[in-house]
């Protein structure tokens, strides 16, 4: 500790060195997270804020076709196995860093040499040695102590590191699912669309039939006839426009599977637009910070900087070695493993970069410095979650106002339309009125569809905001005991959702023992 002596910025008191169990450089503490206690429309009907969110919300849907394609994309999909195998890198690079707390330079090594002098160099004419041969054969190792906690240091941080890397993985789950769901609404209101507007079409031709009997019978002009003609080119145009936004939902639906891109109507069938309960859980704000798996990886990469200011702050002290080595060495093979062939040697060493201070203390200014950075971007992760949860929230409770409201005008301009057509066929208004009319029931009709969809995406808005849907691979575990709770809390500066993780799908188990929150070395 002299070399507080002469620079006191970043060193670490001989108290705080005892607390932090030997070991330099700040105590790690998660920082507070800007969050509100309530949602703004926590006194809605439509919000119940008192229970935790449902882990498989997809299947508030009572979709059977929604959820197979849920779990095939969980099994299947290639950005998730992406995802996954950096997880098993992670893992690797924690076991090469554990590793690093033992003896970091060993060797075992083996040699024979033959040995003869020139006769041809003058400084060998008085010496008369045969030639012989040298056996060898020993090991060797280098060994740094961690009195400063450097070494421990890299290893927690090492840990932080492989779980922001798990819960980047659960981020893309997260993601994924939702954006299965997505697709699969965007293809659902695609298809009603093209069914409504085929229905609607149909009426129109019925019109357009009725307006040619009557032009034909000399009871009204052209007029009626182009009209009637406009009217059901027009609806019959939006027609393959829909078709196409099903076709590019069913392109995308393939690729988040894992399959190459096919026509899925047949497997998807003709169901109705996925419909939303008239509540949703959303929990409360505070569950955003053990839920959400970008705020929990932005929170453990803030954990894993922290442990390298402690690394970079056990550079300002003397580094304390060992090397040494033990080995045999004889002319003769048979006289390897005798006790008069033994050699070795042990050298303690003191590594003290004293002259590079400036360097050290700037070093632990940057290390401090991108803590601080990490700090900001965990806080504004957490505030871009709360934000996306409100607006998912309230994109849903209006949607759902809209299409009440929609459905009415539906209802109406459905009624009108067959009102009109009464009328005209009995000759008591003109067809302007059922030009009219018809137009009006197609743009209601396509914008009902809409927002029961929108509805829909607004529940998806909700939970992929709430970073629900990474307990899917938790479940099974935690039902039969062997897992922590699909919610973990992180109430301490560690969180412990990384005792016993469920493999994801295709994978090893990948597992942080409970010996390496601990920083031991797993067994």
């Amino acid at each position: 500790m002299a070399a507080c002596a002469l620079v006191a910025p970043g060193c670490t008191s001989w108290g705080q060195y005892w607390r932090n169990h030997m070991q330099v450089g700040p105590a790690y503490l998660r920082p507070v997270a800007p969050v509100e206690h309530e949602w703004i429309d926590a006194d809605d009907p439509q919000v119940r804020s008192a229970s935790d969110i449902e882990t498989r919300w997809w299947r508030q849907f009572n979709d059977p076709v929604l959820d197979q394609l849920v779990l095939q994309a969980y099994e299947q999909n290639f950005t998730l196995r992406e995802a996954g195998f950096r997880v098993l890198a992670s893992r690797a690079a924690y076991n090469i860093t554990v590793g690093g707390f033992f003896p970091q330079s060993q060797g075992a090594v083996g040699e024979y040499a033959r040995w003869q002098l020139s006769n041809n160099v003058s400084a060998f004419d008085n010496l008369s040695i045969a030639p012989f041969s040298i056996w060898t054969t020993g090991f060797n190792l280098s060994w740094e102590l961690d009195l400063w906690g450097k070494i421990r240091r890299n290893i927690e941080s090492s840990a932080a590191k492989y779980q922001a890397s798990v819960e980047e993985y659960d981020g893309v789950l997260v993601t994924l699912i939702a954006d299965v769901a997505e697709r699969y609404v965007e293809y659902r209101v695609a298809r009603r669309q093209v069914a409504d507007l085929t229905r609607l079409a149909a009426i129109q031709r019925d019109s357009l039939q009725t307006a040619i009997d009557r032009f034909q019978g000399g009871v009204t002009s052209e007029l009626d006839v182009s009209q009637a003609r406009l009217n059901l080119a027009k609806t019959e145009a939006l027609i393959p426009e829909y078709e196409q936004q099903a076709r590019l939902a069913s392109n995308a639906l393939c690729v988040l599977l894992g399959i190459p891109p096919e026509d899925l109507a047949v497997r998807l069938g003709d169901n109705a637009i996925p419909t939303v309960p008239p509540v949703v859980a959303v929990g409360i704000p505070a569950d955003l910070l053990r839920r959400r798996p970008d705020v929990r990886q932005a929170e453990r990469l803030l954990a894993a900087q922290c442990a390298q200011i402690g690394v970079a702050e056990a550079e300002l002290y003397p580094a304390f070695s060992i090397n040494g080595y033990l080995g045999v060495y004889a002319n003769e093979l048979g006289q390897l493993f005798e006790s008069d062939s033994m050699f070795g040697f042990v050298a303690p060493v003191v590594d003290w970069k004293i002259l590079n201070y400036g360097r050290l203390l700037n070093n632990i200014r940057q290390q401090d410095a991108k803590f601080q950075s990490l700090a900001a971007t965990y806080q504004q992760t957490v505030l871009r979650a709360g934000r996306e949860a409100e607006d998912g929230i309230v994109s849903t409770i209006k949607a759902r106002v809209a299409a009440e409201k929609q459905q009415e005008a539906v209802n109406a301009a459905s009624r009108s339309v067959e009102l009109v057509e009464i009328q005209y066929k009995e000759g008591t208004t003109d067809f302007n009125r059922v030009f009219v009319v018809q137009q009006t029931q197609v743009t209601e009709q396509v914008r009902l569809n809409d927002n029961v969809g929108g509805v829909a995406k607004g529940m998806i808005q909700i939970y992929r905001a709430l970073g629900g849907g990474w307990q899917l691979r938790l479940e099974e575990l935690a039902a039969s005991g062997q897992c922590c709770k699909p919610l973990p809390s992180v109430d301490g500066g560690v969180c412990d959702d990384y005792i016993g993780k469920q493999p994801p799908a295709g994978f090893d188990a990948w597992c942080l023992w409970p010996e390496l929150l601990r920083g031991r070395k797993p067994r």
